[in-house]
């Protein structure tokens, strides 16, 4: 009696595997061989500064006294002096200030920018104005757009005339906060609203017409379709946001001035340690930045992206049984 099998697995011979090693090996150098530009160019831009600036924050520069009271000038190994700054209020205040605005900027972008990308989506004439319209905003440049808020937020300003007040928006104080929130709000908020426009485009039709059909509400709809399947863009949107906003630093420069405690970022205080020549502290919390921007990348990563990178670890394996 004969046995057929369904799909009988190939037999592969040394000679074929040994093929097949070889082919992969020549992608692989294939591969590197194509990517070594980028490669080095991160590594001149990105990873060679950031080594220096490590550096840097264990040394201090200028004319210091040794131990015997003679005068030293150049650069002297200094330990972790210039990290004690970090610790201290004037690094604190920056921080405090760079977390509040990144924590209420990113989350009212993500509002308006989602109901910016579901009006934009929305069929109806005239849309492609709408859409020309509210990207505006994120075209300006930001130095262009702090100097056309600080107009606005004037003691004599369209911003009092409006509301009826006496304000001083750039001063210091809570409404110069206002004032930094309002504008950023208005400058990339867009943004999101683009990248969100981006995933709704690619849902399919199909799935709101069978909702229609069984009876779903326009806020079943959005919660329970809509939301879940934009989730991957807006996931990235808030990444991109949260990585631009904690280095904010044009736009208090510009809307409020240098040096102004109720507005001053982590950026700001590098800048301004830098420009006085104090490069030893500037790169010590120029380090602390980049870690406590690592750090927040990481968490937000591990909390709210797993699911993302799961999907495309596992397309990527689809991709490579299929090849």
């Amino acid at each position: 009696m004969v046995t057929l099998t369904e799909n009988p697995r190939p037999v592969t011979t040394g000679s074929g595997r040994r093929r097949r090693g070889a082919g992969a090996r020549g992608h692989s150098w294939l591969a590197a061989a194509m990517l070594s530009p980028t490669l080095i160019v991160l590594a001149l831009v990105v990873f060679y500064p950031l080594v220096a600036a490590m550096r840097e924050s264990f040394y201090t520069s200028g004319e210091t006294l040794d131990a015997d009271g003679f005068v030293v000038e150049g650069e002297q190994f200094s330990g972790l002096a210039n990290y004690a700054g970090v610790v201290g209020e004037r690094f604190m205040n920056a921080a405090f200030n760079t977390t509040l605005f990144t924590v209420v900027t990113v989350t009212l972008e993500v509002v308006l920018g989602v109901a910016m990308a579901l009006v934009m989506n929305r069929a109806f004439r005239g849309r492609a104005v709408l859409r020309a319209s509210i990207l505006i905003p994120w075209a300006v440049p930001t130095a262009v757009s702090g100097l056309m808020w600080k107009w606005i937020f004037q003691a004599d300003g369209v911003a009092n005339a409006l509301l009826g007040t006496e304000i001083l928006w750039t001063a210091e104080g809570v409404h110069a906060k206002f004032a930094v929130i309002i504008a950023d709000v208005w400058k990339t908020a867009p943004f999101v609203g683009l990248l969100v426009l981006a995933g709704l485009q690619i849902i399919p039709h199909e799935v709101y017409e069978a909702a229609r059909v069984d009876g779903a509400s326009p806020r079943q709809t959005f919660w329970r379709i809509t939301l879940p399947l934009v989730r991957p863009a807006l996931l990235v949107a808030v990444l991109f946001r949260l990585m631009d906003a904690l280095r904010i630093f044009d736009l208090p420069y510009v809307l409020i001035g240098p040096r102004k405690h109720s507005v001053e970022t982590l950026s700001g205080l590098i800048w301004d340690e830098a420009t006085r020549v104090h490069y030893g502290p500037a790169s010590a919390y120029g380090t602390a930045l980049f870690l406590y921007i690592a750090v927040i990348a990481f968490v937000f990563v591990r909390l709210l992206g797993a699911d993302l990178l799961s999907d495309v670890r596992g397309r990527g394996k689809e991709a490579v049984n299929a090849a």
